[in-house]
């Protein structure tokens, strides 16, 4: 914009140059210093001392070609002769920022321009780099939906057959295998109904129903109770009748599964864990390792472990807090290292 500028400004110089030119020749006929309402002017000699004004500015960058000044452009040129002495010869005309207003709207074009270029370019870019790792992502959830639903069978087929002998009239050696037996199938069994529920909630519509949560806990607990002894754990139940909860039972049961399962994992031999159901109050409280107020904090985060001898897998907890906010339960969580930890959940009707 200011070249363009500068090619007008070109002009004008090369008129007052040729009219200086006249002046000098003719100086005693005119003795009046050539004049434009075009442009204003001014002449320095060869030590840059003015000779002549009509400019606006006071000062004047010689060593400058083109450059601007508040609301001026001032352009210098050097006559190929020093007519009237003059080495430097001048121009300032009005700058009405057009210019500077067009330039802006063309840099606004330009940027929106290259902002949807590069927009759509990068996106074909990501989707390129990334399509590796979606691959290899949509294999391992294939592969993880696969194996859950091939555990199914065989997981249930071993707690349902166990289930039926009768340990009662077995020797002590047989018995103890039996309950060993128990136990690992009730493990691989929480974890492949943790496995399915991450990958099959979002396609799981709730079959919610007026549900007897006095019988479904005490039904989690006696599930749970081959796993507690292994670690001498005792329950110690508080545990109200007619409890009732509309919810559904497959959401709910995990939800308990999960508390009463790390109740289990985080507690210490010999411990004690305190169930306690309540009208609309749920609580789990153990006598095991404890959290600090910063674990608590990251207690529900998926794949969160703070103690890697314990099994699983860190989603457990997740669970919970994906069921609590599907139903509005309210999760309060209290803990002292080395004491305990206590697990509250509260909902209204």
């Amino acid at each position: 914009m200011l070249q363009k500028k500068r090619v007008t400004m070109q002009e004008y110089s090369n008129d007052l140059i040729f009219r200086l030119k006249d002046l000098h020749v003719n100086f005693d006929k005119y003795k009046y210093y050539p004049r434009d309402e075009k442009y204003k002017s001014a002449i320095y000699d060869s030590d840059k001392t003015l000779i002549f004004s009509t400019l606006d500015s006071k000062e004047v960058k010689l060593d400058n070609v083109t450059y601007t000044t508040k609301n001026k452009i001032h352009f210098i040129e050097e006559p190929e002769s020093y007519y009237l002495g003059a080495k430097y010869v001048v121009l300032e005309i009005p700058d009405d920022m057009k210019w500077l207003e067009k330039l802006k709207k063309e840099i606004s074009i330009f940027v929106v321009i290259a902002f949807f270029f590069m927009t759509f370019f990068g996106y074909f870019l990501l989707q390129i780099f990334l399509k590796p790792m979606k691959d290899a992502l949509h294999l391992l959830d294939r592969f993880i939906k696969d194996t859950t639903h091939e555990l199914n069978t065989p997981i249930s087929a071993i707690i349902s057959n166990v289930e039926m002998i009768d340990t009662n009239t077995l020797d002590d050696k047989m018995a103890r295998k039996i309950k060993r037996i128990d136990i690992g199938a009730k493990t691989i069994s929480n974890i492949y109904e943790d496995l399915t529920f991450l990958t099959l909630d979002n396609k799981i519509i709730s079959q919610n129903e007026i549900l007897d949560l006095t019988k479904v806990v005490s039904q989690r607990v006696e599930y749970f109770q081959t796993l507690a002894d292994v670690k001498k754990i005792k329950f110690d139940l508080n545990i109200d009748n007619d409890v009732t909860i509309f919810c559904d039972i497959k959401k709910i049961s995990k939800l308990i599964d999960n508390l009463l399962s790390n109740a289990i994992k985080y507690n210490k031999v010999q411990g004690s864990i305190i169930v306690t159901l309540k009208e609309n109050y749920l609580c789990v409280k153990d006598t095991g390792k404890g959290m600090t107020s910063e674990q608590i904090e990251q207690l529900f985060q998926r794949y969160i472990r703070f103690d890697k001898s314990v099994g699983g897998f860190g989603i457990g907890l997740n669970i919970v807090s994906l069921i609590a906010k599907e139903y509005d339960f309210k999760i309060d969580v209290s803990s002292e290292v080395k004491v305990g930890t206590k697990m509250e959940i509260k909902w209204q009707d």
